[in-house]
């Protein structure tokens, strides 16, 4: 894994601007990954690939992550401030390359299944309904179900099945469902919010790129000098450049 120079990052972003989140996150591990077929890539568990892009994440702009929320029962708007390693979960040895097959009984049945990859969320990403969504990425990931030692599919299954089935999937890959514990200074109440890292990061790599490629604009103007040659130059150097431009 390679951190991603000025340059690189404005390519990726160029070219998942107008992206869905998943095909997003396969092209900013792509640009950091540039031996590895994208294919297996795709193929990353959720939780593998949140991980690498935690990393990518902390190489791009540093371990501490800022945001706001609103408080769900008075509206209050909170700031949350936490690190990298406060949502990171450590990987089991041999896990971080798994794609692997895994088995559950649950009473009577005998299910095989798989975790969820991007193949999976991009499959479903243009579907609307939640619980039609989520019905699908199960069914996705269900690989063999035998009921008393008979094929079964999978609209056969039993509630208390299909939720064994998820809970061990949440179980095995906690790095895909990663929830901050927030509570409201103003109104004590206290809840679960779901941090999406995909989502996150290209924000915050949307709002730098427009930034720097306003440095670029003003710098180019001023001196003449490629957009190459301005991204080349550290941030010190440049910004002590962006000052004297703006006080002439």
């Amino acid at each position: 894994m390679r951190a991603l120079s000025s340059s690189q990052l404005l390519d990726a972003w160029e070219k998942g601007r107008n992206q869905m989140p998943v095909q997003q996150a396969l092209i900013l591990l792509s640009a950091s990954f540039p031996e590895t077929p994208v294919d297996s890539l795709a193929k990353l568990n959720i939780g593998q690939r949140d991980a690498y892009l935690l990393t990518l994440r902390e190489l791009a702009f540093g371990p501490r992550y800022t945001g706001v929320t609103s408080c769900p029962e008075c509206g209050e708007r909170l700031e949350m401030e936490f690190l990298t390693d406060d949502i990171r979960v450590a990987l089991e040895e041999g896990e971080e390359n798994s794609h692997t097959e895994h088995t559950l009984i649950v009473e009577d049945y005998d299910v095989r299944f798989r975790l969820p990859d991007s193949f999976d969320l991009n499959a479903i990403s243009n579907q609307k309904d939640i619980s039609e969504a989520e019905k699908q990425l199960l069914e996705r990931c269900l690989l063999e179900i035998r009921h008393n030692d008979k094929m079964v599919s999978p609209e056969q299954l039993e509630n208390k099945v299909i939720g064994a089935v998820v809970e061990k999937m949440a179980q095995m890959d906690p790095q895909s469902d990663v929830q901050l514990a927030i509570s409201c200074l103003s109104c004590s109440h206290k809840w679960l919010a779901v941090f999406d890292i995909v989502t996150f990061f290209w924000s915050e790599i949307n709002t730098w790129a427009y930034r720097r490629l306003n440095d670029v604009h003003a710098l180019a103007l001023a001196y003449g000098w490629t957009e190459a040659d301005i991204l080349a130059m550290t941030p010190s150097r440049r910004q002590l450049y962006l000052e004297m431009v703006r006080h002439e």
